[in-house]
């Protein structure tokens, strides 16, 4: 399956001007031969803890990128944010080629050292799809800190997706810790970041595909661009066979120690 990750810069609170630009990127990801296009955290936006302007009670973001799905026969990767009273939830949502919802994640950790929680309901649960014969799981910035839902999520995830908006100021833990979650993990990981000047906020992109022994196959570095590769699950089930990392996990006694 060939999959193309989108780096660009989000203008700031501007849903029409991101969605018009993105069908321009949509078409251009299916014309590489994409299967599935994935997109940043918060897509249309940028990471706005303004969500009075920016959540919808609608699902509209749902609905425009479902059309964009059907109408360039591609699975579309794409974050945004609900209202849920006076607060909101942060979503990162697949739809299919046909434009059906295939899955939808809700952030499990909101990012405290800036104040998320305040704005941000977590999530309660994982979330996974099948697409083609790859089983993949999404997560949302932040969350790729915490290494025990990724493994939760890899007992049957190929390939792991992490949408976010990570400023370039921590730009060295972005690239660790994906190549970190792709070796603990023996699974592709694609993580997929906005770059450039974005509502106050410096992003560096490096918007990466690491293969299952952490090698990182693209990445793009402070500027817009699509990588397009192919995933190939016979590789994660070869690897995992010839390394079996997993069998040695005793996740009881990791359990019982917290």
């Amino acid at each position: 399956m060939r999959l193309a990750l989108c780096q660009f810069t989000i203008a700031w609170e501007d849903k029409p001007a991101n969605l018009a630009r993105l069908s321009r990127l949509v078409k251009e990801a299916a014309s590489k031969g994409a299967a599935l296009v994935l997109l940043p955290e918060m897509t249309l936006t940028g990471f706005s803890m303004n969500t009075k302007k920016t959540a919808e009670a609608d699902g509209w973001s749902v609905k425009e990128f479902s059309r964009l799905a059907a109408e360039h026969k591609i699975a579309i990767g794409f974050g945004w944010a609900e209202a849920v009273g006076e607060t909101a939830r942060n979503h990162y949502t697949v739809v299919s080629p046909e434009g059906a919802v295939l899955s939808d994640y809700v952030k499990l950790h909101p990012f405290s050292f800036s104040g998320e929680e305040k704005y941000f309901v977590p999530g309660e649960n994982l979330s996974s799809f099948t697409l083609g014969n790859i089983n993949i799981a999404t997560f949302i910035c932040y969350d790729l800190r915490f290494p025990e839902v990724f493994q939760a999520a890899s007992g049957q995830a190929h390939l792991l997706i992490v949408a976010a908006n990570w400023p370039a100021v921590r730009k060295a833990h972005w690239r660790a810790l994906l190549i970190a979650r792709a070796i603990e993990n023996q699974s592709y990981v694609a993580g997929v970041n906005c770059v450039g000047e974005i509502g106050g906020q410096t992003y560096s992109g490096n918007t990466m595909l690491v293969d299952p022994e952490g090698n990182v196959l693209h990445e793009i570095d402070g500027r817009e661009g699509i990588i397009a590769d192919d995933i190939d699950v016979g590789a994660v089930t070869r690897y995992r066979q010839a390394f079996p990392l997993k069998a040695d996990r005793k996740t009881a006694f990791y359990k019982s120690i917290f």
